[in-house]
């Protein structure tokens, strides 16, 4: 029945790699070498007839494809915003490209097949699961965009057809396949060192293996609709929007630890192995023990599901900052987090896998009804428009600036949407009344042994990837100098909207610095579908690194990343009235001199930018083998800079007095506001400017060297 779906996908999926390889548009892709050899034996397994009778339990390819759909969901959803939010960050206003977000509302087309050819239905959608999601790992961020919509659609549209299926199976098996999909992207997020590894180009073999599972498991399954006549006097809309508030808070929090991490400023290892743990372990207890969870009465979910919500929030809550309230206000200083603050963060982990009984509850109030398509169309419109308007919340508590008036209410309120998300959820699993399915014990044999040896080769491999590196200071003896790097990355893409993370860490490693000051690198959000590139530069060139003003705190992130250990970190927060102010800084030391760096990022009214000025020159004053660089917003015509350069010295001019090189270049005027600034027992030498587009970011990327003896 799929035979001739599969056939025109084949060829006509053939055709767009030959050329979109030839033009270009498929980046860091080769066909010849890398897919054609997957792709082909992929069609020519699906195909075979061993392929459609490898035998599984029935539970089995269910809960593997619900792993697996679950994880493309949350992956292409992602990449979806980011691609969008990516775009529209180059002019920072909403425009037709956010039109993007209405693949969320795709499934609603699809409903007048689900009762009507629905295998066909499903395997259309895997073909273009398939296609869509492999390939968005070689695409350009226009391209991405469209591919993961198409992505995303493609998943919610199976997901729903799964679940009203025959074969939709125990409720149960879909909470152990969302706990196995959380599994598996805490692992794909440790091998790519904080970024989803089968989403880059070296690692999307990975997204075509994983697809081929998929298709697999579905061969299994029974597509058709579920037999009996639908319960049309109840209505399945709520716990449909349970299912959507779950998923999104995974997508928001628990698919990438780093996110986490990034929160409290806590132990990366730690925090990964807790979430990899008790998601792989709630598996193994759904296999070994089914039918447990249906004796959680509601009262003890209820109270399960707040204590969560409370925790999340209180997570969250103590990382946030009382921001200076007036131009007269102190900096705050903000440490290191205590042990107490680790507290709420501890319990969240503990409570997170309630969300896996949420959804097996929503999910067996769902199959109770067995709805009909007019009766999911509520639920898809509203769970769709739902998790767009979380999105936005979620996005505008970090940029509260830049969408007046609606994203300036959202200021400091980053804990909101998880609030809401948590909240909302624990009143919709409270009330819903038990239909639960006779659930057959599963026996313990050598298929249970072989499902727990996969899940330790995941939490064993999690770990092996989550590990830090071995760091240690270079060994060099006598030295007089050291490279100071400052980087506003773009949130690490291009002018023009393009990812370039791999280009801007071979440009790090060109000019090999032993301090690197990054900005605008604050990309650990769903904004940047949760990639934390601070841990890949740090991790891919060994530094260690201050991540500085989290993500909680709505700044844009200022890191420090050192090749000697980072003594007392902190981060100082300047009254704002645009963007928060939020200072990175840090101590290192080299051959028994201290130094200290201030990575600075500014950006408000003039009285504001001279308030930032005085500030930070205050914390410096009296200081020796100082070191303040960073994005000033600043150019050498203003008031603010002028205080800087009355009391520091700055590279760039200290070499060049006539703000231009010998080779030509001119960074007089307004080109320039990316200084190094140092304390005049330091001595610039050889400074560097890199300008856009070799930069591969918007701004010039400028280092130097310094020495503290004369050179």
């Amino acid at each position: 029945m799929q035979a001739p779906f599969l056939v025109f996908w084949y060829e006509s999926v053939q055709v767009w790699i030959d050329s979109a390889v030839t033009s270009g548009t498929l980046r860091g892709f080769n066909s010849q070498s890398m897919f054609r050899p997957l792709y082909n034996g992929f069609i020519v397994c699906i195909f075979h007839p061993w392929f459609r009778e490898i035998p599984m339990k029935k539970s089995y390819p269910l809960i593997l494809a619900a792993g697996l759909l679950l994880l493309f969901l949350v992956q292409s959803a992602g990449t979806l915003v980011e691609s969008i939010y990516i775009l529209d960050l180059l002019n920072t206003s909403l425009d037709e490209k956010a039109l993007g977000i209405l693949f969320f509302f795709s499934p609603l087309l699809l409903l007048p097949f689900f009762r009507r050819n629905p295998a066909r239905l499903g395997w259309l959608l895997f073909a273009l699961l398939l296609a869509s999601r492999g390939l968005t790992a070689h695409l350009g961020t226009p391209q991405r965009l469209l591919s993961a919509g198409l992505a995303t659609g493609a998943a919610f549209g199976l997901l729903w057809l799964l679940i009203t299926s025959r074969q939709a199976g125990e409720p149960g098996a879909w909470a152990g396949g969302l706990a196995l999909g959380v599994g598996l992207s805490t692992l794909l997020r440790a091998a790519g060192n904080g970024i989803e590894y089968s989403l880059t180009p070296a690692g999307g073999w990975v997204g075509w293996l994983l697809s081929a599972l998929l298709g697999l498991c579905l061969l299994q399954l029974d597509l058709k609709p579920a037999t009996g006549k639908p319960d049309r006097n109840r209505s399945v809309t709520l716990p449909m929007l349970g299912v959507y508030l779950v998923l999104t808070l995974v997508w928001f929090a628990f698919s990438a630890p780093a996110v986490i991490v990034r929160w409290t400023q806590a132990n990366y290892l730690l925090v990964t192995m807790a979430v990899s743990l008790l998601s792989l372990l709630w598996v193994w207890l759904g296999l070994r023990f089914p039918g447990w969870m249906e004796r959680i009465s509601p009262c003890l979910l209820l109270a399960w599901n707040l204590l969560f919500t409370l925790a999340l929030t209180r997570t969250l809550l103590a990382g946030r900052v009382d921001f200076p309230p007036t131009l007269q206000s102190p900096p705050v200083i903000v440490g290191p987090p205590s042990l107490w603050q680790h507290l709420p963060l501890g319990i969240m982990l503990l409570l997170f896998p309630v969300i896996f009984v949420d959804l097996r509850r929503f999910i067996g109030q769902i199959q109770a009804v067995n709805p009909s398509p007019r009766q999911l169309a509520p639920g898809l419109a509203l769970g769709g428009l739902l998790m767009i308007l979380l999105v936005f919340i979620n996005i505008f508590t970090n940029v509260w600036a830049y969408v007046p008036p609606v994203s300036p209410l959202f200021r400091n309120l980053y804990w909101l949407p998880f609030f809401l998300l948590a909240g909302a959820i624990s009143l919709l699993a409270w009330p819903g009344r038990q239909t639960n399915p006779v659930v057959q014990p599963v026996e313990v044999g050598k298929d249970l042994r072989a499902w727990l040896a996969g899940l330790a080769v995941i939490f064993v491999s999690t770990l092996l990837f989550a590990a830090p590196p071995r760091l240690s200071p270079p060994a060099e003896s006598g030295r007089n100098s050291l490279v100071a790097m400052t980087y506003n990355t773009q949130q690490f893409n291009t002018e023009d909207g393009e990812k370039a993370f791999r280009e801007q860490v071979e440009l790090v490693r060109r000019a090999n610095p032993d301090i690197l000051a990054l900005q605008e690198s604050d990309s650990a959000r769903i904004s940047f579908n949760n990639n934390d590139y601070v841990r890949y530069f740090a991790e891919t060139l060994g530094y260690y690194a201050y991540y500085g003003p989290t993500p909680v705190t709505g700044t844009f992130g200022t890191a420090i990343l050192s090749r000697y250990p980072l003594e007392n970190p902190r981060s100082v927060f300047i009254y704002s009235d645009n963007d928060e102010t939020g200072v990175a800084e840090a101590e290192v030391v080299i051959e028994g001199k201290r130094f200290t760096i201030f990575n600075v990022h500014p950006d408000g009214s003039d009285p504001q930018m001279l308030l930032f000025a005085r500030t930070v020159l205050e914390r410096a004053s009296g200081q020796s083998n100082l070191i303040v660089l960073g994005d000033f917003n600043l150019r050498d015509t203003e008031e603010p800079y002028q205080l800087f350069d009355a009391a520091l010295v700055n590279a760039w001019t200290s070499v060049y007095p006539s703000k231009i090189s010998p080779d030509g270049l001119d960074m007089s005027g307004r080109n320039r506001i990316d200084h190094i600034f140092t304390t005049p027992d330091l001595i610039a030498r050889n400074p560097v400017y890199v300008l856009p587009p070799e930069s591969f970011t918007d701004h010039p990327v400028h280092w130097t060297e310094l020495f503290w003896t004369v050179p």
